[in-house]
């Protein structure tokens, strides 16, 4: 089932999600309706705070980038076959160069600015099967998990750009927190009237 995305401005995109266990209630049919949000919205990732829930859960499915042409063969392959779910995550290690890559964000519609993480991470988490796991991965993988994590933290991209792009976007962000952002999936806005 698709459920609407919550939009930037709403206080559950800034707090810190909490663990959960194999008896949250409805688990798999609620990875199943985030699968199908990210989808219908055209997204590689998508956390549970953006839905309204905040647990630290989220899912990423990177098919859509493997079509880009900036991409080498290799990394087109890497991204191709990377779909997974990740249940009370914790970035352990994130190192090499830093990097800059331009992110947007469903819970931000129309967004896009350029954010620098680093290029490797290890991560543990488990996955919707409660089967612990511990992952290193480098590149846009490591770069959409990090973005993940970030909501699960409390934190967005937008955190992470400059005081002058901020002043920049502020009234799109404002324009989002009053309902007036028309992105083509369903939406639940912070100061909309009628909500």
């Amino acid at each position: 089932m698709i459920v609407p995305i919550v939009g930037y401005g709403d206080p559950v995109l800034r707090k810190i999600g909490r663990e959960i266990d194999l008896d949250y209630p409805n688990l798999n049919e609620l990875i199943t309706n985030m699968y199908d949000t990210m989808y219908n919205a055209f997204g590689v990732g998508l956390a549970a705070p953006q839905i309204g829930l905040d647990i630290r859960l989220f899912v990423i499915d990177t098919e859509p980038f493997s079509d880009s042409e900036n991409l080498t063969k290799e990394e087109q392959e890497q991204l191709k076959g990377y779909k997974q779910t990740f249940i009370n995550a914790k970035i352990l290690v994130e190192d090499g160069d830093e990097w800059t890559f331009n992110e947007g964000c469903l819970s931000i519609p129309d967004v896009r600015e350029d954010v620098t993480r680093k290029e490797r991470i290890k991560i543990e988490y488990f996955d919707e099967k409660f089967i612990k796991k511990t992952e290193i991965h480098d590149g846009l993988i490591a770069r959409v998990i990090q973005h993940e994590y970030d909501h699960i933290q409390g934190i967005l991209f937008t955190d992470k750009i400059s005081s002058l792009k901020k002043t920049l976007i502020k009234k799109k962000l404002q324009n989002i927190m009053d309902g007036k952002a028309f992105p083509d999936y369903r939406m639940r806005f912070v100061n909309k009237k009628g909500r």
